[in-house]
């Protein structure tokens, strides 16, 4: 790797040679929503091993399944507190599109894992996972019960195998790496990596953005590639889970979950997503903000950036979350362990059965 690409990223005030590969006419803009993992954990991790008669409630599934409202029953027969497992809930100020629990069920029951970061900056995996032991660890000292609830898979799977560790975050960097992208774009930071990190390129979209600025991190703070660390300790730090855990998936007729995430998705435009939109960017979150690639956000801030109207992209952001339920339903399905229920079915008997199992495992 050429040092020189380094030592121009950190020093903002070098003259920065010419390290990018040029322009391509097939450069596209728009970040997607998911990926392959690009994460990291510090090299050592303080905290005890979770105490072996500690067990989770874990409720995941697709999106639009009712895994929060059937969570807030359980918790209140368990006397419970949820942990969030959601990529997009944590940003403060992304309320209208990303369903979170209302004041009044946050009063009712404790959530953790909601409006805990600043949405200009970026929520990791890492983030989630120690966000999460620390949470399951005090739900646990107060002798109640940690229901781990939500359909990101990632942070799930992260809570559940551990991290491989990789360098920390360097916000500096960060930010060099951020406005390379804002100037030359995306695909071309993407065609950069490729030179630097092969295989990281090709598992990775030319537009996922995040990733791509993490995997030159990753490969600029430590001089070691990505794909190096994957290939010689794998993705997750074990094949054995760090919890005890009861994992519940609910799933319905795909058809039936369709028309959901419909009605939906029109209820997340009544209730006020455009203007959220304007008065997120009027806050000075900026667009290039992670939080802004959440399904519903993304639409609106492009149909937006290009003056067009912005309640026409309705019929695109159903399909998108569509598109996302099936890819939780694909993900969730390989993961080992877990009783499937019929989201469809009467809620009161869903929270019945899922207690009897639990007083089983417990």
């Amino acid at each position: 790797m050429d040092p020189r690409a380094l030592r121009a990223l950190r020093c903002p005030h070098r003259a920065r040679p010419n390290l990018l590969p040029g322009p391509s006419p097939r450069d596209g803009g728009g970040i997607p929503y998911g990926s392959s993992p690009i994460i990291s954990i510090p090299e050592t991790d303080p905290r005890p091993a979770p105490s072996e008669d500690l067990v989770l409630l874990v409720i995941l599934g697709p999106t639009g399944t009712g895994k929060s409202a059937l969570a807030l029953d359980l918790a209140g027969r368990l006397s419970g507190e949820i942990v969030g497992c959601d990529a997009l809930q944590v940003y403060r100020g992304f309320d209208v599109a990303t369903a979170k629990p209302s004041e009044e069920e946050r009063r009712r029951i404790v959530h953790h894992g909601v409006d805990v970061a600043d949405p200009s900056t970026d929520w990791s995996v890492a983030d989630h996972v120690r966000m999460a032991d620390e949470a399951i660890a005090a739900i646990a000292a107060r002798r109640r019960v940690p229901l781990v609830v939500g359909g990101t898979g990632m942070y799930l799977r992260g809570l559940l195998r551990g991290l491989v560790p990789a360098p920390e975050r360097s916000p500096l960097l960060r930010e060099r790496l951020r406005r390379l992208a804002a100037r030359h774009g995306v695909a071309r930071l993407h065609r950069w990596l490729a030179s630097i990190d092969p295989p990281s390129a090709a598992r990775l979209s030319p537009r996922d953005g995040q990733r791509i600025l993490r995997a030159l991190e990753v490969a600029l703070e430590s001089g070691s590639t990505w794909s190096d660390i994957i290939e010689r300790e794998g993705t997750w730090a074990g094949s054995s889970e760090r919890y005890r855990s009861l994992k519940i998936g609910l799933d319905m007729d795909r058809a039936l979950l369709g028309q959901r995430l419909d009605a939906r998705v029109d209820a997340y435009f009544d209730a006020g997503l455009v203007a959220e939109v304007r008065l997120l960017l009027a806050q000075g979150v900026p667009p290039t903000a992670n939080a802004f690639k959440a399904i519903g956000y993304r639409e609106v801030l492009a149909a937006l950036s290009a003056g067009a109207d912005a309640q026409a992209v309705r019929p695109e952001v159903k399909r998108s979350t569509r598109r996302l339920a099936k890819r939780q339903r694909t993900w969730f399905r390989k993961e080992p362990d877990v009783r499937w229920l019929d989201a469809a079915a009467e809620p009161a008997r869903l929270a019945e059965q899922i207690q009897a199992l639990w007083q089983r495992v417990r």
